[in-house]
């Protein structure tokens, strides 16, 4: 890291230490309050802030953008300084995280991640509480402490078999930083700096979710999830075992047979009628903008038209008419069990994108979410063999290297957290939690592709992978099968003419990120350069690339088809020194997404054919492979 982000480092971690502690002690009083920071602190303290409530929202968005516009660095961590004093925990840690992630001057400087900022969002209560317990009574104040997480339910439930996946930290803290990169309320007429293809964005990976959580289950013996379809039906229960540093109070429970309900300002009615009118939008094939304009839903840019409604984000062609469905959404799930706020509860873990996936539900609303945005997609045409092909190439065969051939194996793997960073325990001595996570051995993708031409052609290798038969053994037909397809990687290869072996290891997937750096990491000063960008720390964990497969091994299409790149190609054919991490779910700093085609792509529209084989053209490949699950 370049000394001047390295410095720069160092005087960004104080700021997410002891987010839920007092803090006067630590940068002193002031006498005067910058202007700058008028009108913040309306959320008070020791509240939880919510990354879907719409006047959450408004004031974290006003403080990130006081801090974005801060003219220096210094500046900049002065307005923290004094920002952290008074402003609600949550939207302190949440708006200071969107500047730096933003701000050209903090270019190769880390967030902490932030399940060591905020632990309570991401283990039991039960686990915590030991954690002091032990450091409270051990002897040796200098002596390492771990302690072993504690399960948040058992087999009674049958969604407990997933609370390995829907718990895993990676995910969820994965989910945290993509809102953080691309937050609902970001204006690029304020900031300057354009989100491209957002709206698609926020379809594409919120439909990953749901494909990879299908699979999941599908690994596990579980029916594919049912979609949530009626505002007014009894909810499954669920509860996270997650209590508040910042208050102390619980994540509110959600027992079995509860409804939503209208909760100050929002009713039900409210989501019903916004789906109504999207729906209609969807049918009509435009929508109506706030002066009454219609701007039609077109192929090119209809899905990230509907993606801002639907979210919906600052981008919205029209707020007032087609209202917020998936934030309030969320927001509402959260608040079942106390809707009116007599009893003063917490809301439940759906109202924080760094909890939510906790939720059974979560999964079930997103499917929702997602069949809505698949009855756009229905109205489009379907790919046709020019839209599909690429003329002079094909795919001569395709396997995955791993220990055996065609089979990969997962495992769970242990890893720790340290608390430290988050509690002060009055100990030099770090404590720490154990906890496991679905992982899988490193593999790869040998391909052979044979260029017919005479000439050197570019080539852009898609690559999924989707379950061979539903939860009764029957083979899935391909326009099901087609929104089970999960993306596992994405790049530009050159085509020599003749025969091509491409290898391709599963570490450098477009999807996911290698794994963050941890806080005592980054205070030893390890980082990435100033070329690095927010983006390179947005993307899905690796350890979770595949599904958990079973213990007999489950099979598995592995997909691989080649494009014509230079089709493909957004502006240049350049190795610009930009991160590649997770293009897929995140884009590219500054730039335009790095592909012409729609996300999901060819999955993404209806398929018509009596079987994926009978669709196959010969730039594409189909591959029978096992996942296989060793809990040994």
């Amino acid at each position: 890291m370049p000394s001047d982000a390295a410095e720069k480092q160092q005087r960004v971690l104080p700021l997410f230490e002891y987010c839920a502690l007092p803090t006067k002690t630590k940068f002193g009083l002031r006498v005067e309050r910058d202007p700058k920071l008028r009108g913040l602190g309306i959320l008070g303290r020791g509240r939880l802030f919510s990354t879907f409530r719409s006047d959450h929202l408004v004031e974290a968005n006003k403080l990130a953008e006081v801090l974005l516009g801060a003219e220096t660095f210094d500046e900049f961590v002065d307005l923290c300084h004094q920002a952290r004093d008074f402003v609600n925990e949550g939207l302190y840690v949440y708006s200071v995280s969107v500047a730096i992630l933003h701000r050209n001057d903090c270019r190769g400087v880390s967030l902490p991640p932030i399940q060591e900022v905020f632990p309570d969002k991401f283990f039991p209560v039960e686990t915590i509480y030991r954690a002091f317990k032990a450091a409270s009574s051990h002897p040796d104040k200098d002596d390492e402490i771990i302690v072993d997480v504690d399960a948040s339910g058992n087999i009674l439930d049958p969604e407990y078999n997933l609370a390995y996946y829907r718990e895993d930290i990676g995910i969820n803290a994965h989910h945290w930083h993509w809102h953080l990169v691309y937050p609902s309320t970001w204006n690029a007429a304020v900031t300057g700096k354009l989100k491209d293809r957002k709206g698609e964005l926020f379809y594409f990976m919120h439909q990953q979710m749901c494909a990879r959580y299908d699979c999941e289950r599908l690994s596990n013996g579980l029916p594919r999830m049912i979609p949530f379809h009626n505002f007014h039906e009894p909810l499954e229960g669920y509860s996270a075992h997650l209590s508040s540093f910042v208050n102390g109070l619980p994540y509110a429970s959600r027992p079995t047979g509860m409804s939503l309900h209208d909760i100050h300002g929002i009713g039900v009615q409210d989501l019903e009628r916004w789906r109504e009118r999207i729906l209609d939008a969807i049918n009509l094939g435009y929508v109506t903008d706030a002066d009454g304009r219609e701007t039609i839903l077109d192929q090119t840019h209809g899905i990230d038209i509907l993606g801002d409604i639907i979210e919906s984000s600052h981008e919205s062609k029209n707020p007032e008419f087609y209202g917020s469905l998936h934030n309030w959404g969320h927001v509402l799930m959260a608040n079942v069990l106390d809707p009116d706020g007599r009893y003063q509860n917490n809301p439940g873990v759906m109202d924080d994108s760094a909890t939510s996936l906790r939720d059974p539900i979560f999964y079930r609303w997103h499917r929702f979410i997602d069949d809505m945005f698949n009855e756009y997609k229905k109205k489009l045409p379907v790919y046709t063999k020019d839209d599909l092909g690429f003329n002079g190439v094909e795919i001569e065969s395709v396997r995955v290297v791993a220990h055996q051939e065609n089979i990969v194996t997962t495992t769970f793997e242990e890893e720790t957290l340290d608390l430290s960073n988050a509690m002060n325990f009055g100990r030099t001595g770090a404590v720490k939690i154990r906890y496991q996570h679905l992982d899988h051995e490193p593999f790869s993708y040998e391909i052979k592709v044979q260029n017919n031409t005479t000439k050197i052609d570019h080539g852009t290798i898609r690559i999924f992978l989707a379950p061979v038969c539903d939860e009764l053994g029957n083979v899935i037909k391909i326009d099901e099968l087609r929104r089970l397809m999960i993306e596992l990687d994405r790049f530009h290869t050159t085509l020599n003419p003749g025969l091509n072996t491409i290898v391709r290891s599963s570490r450098d997937s477009s999807v996911t990120i290698s794994k963050e750096r941890k806080f005592s990491q980054l205070l030893m000063g390890e980082g990435t350069t100033e070329h690095s960008s927010e983006y390179c720390s947005c993307g899905w964990p690796d350890h979770l690339l595949i599904p958990k497969g079973s213990d007999k091994g489950m099979d598995f299409h592995l997909f691989v088809m080649v494009t014509d790149h230079l089709k493909d190609l957004v502006g240049q054919l350049t190795d610009k020194n930009v991160c590649a991490d997770a293009v897929s779910y995140c884009g590219v700093k500054d730039d335009l997404y790095p592909d012409r085609k729609a996300m999901g792509y060819p999955f993404d529209r209806s398929i018509v054919a009596d079987s994926v084989k009978d669709w196959l053209l010969s730039n594409m490949s189909l591959t029978n492979v096992k996942i296989l699950h060793s809990s040994g």
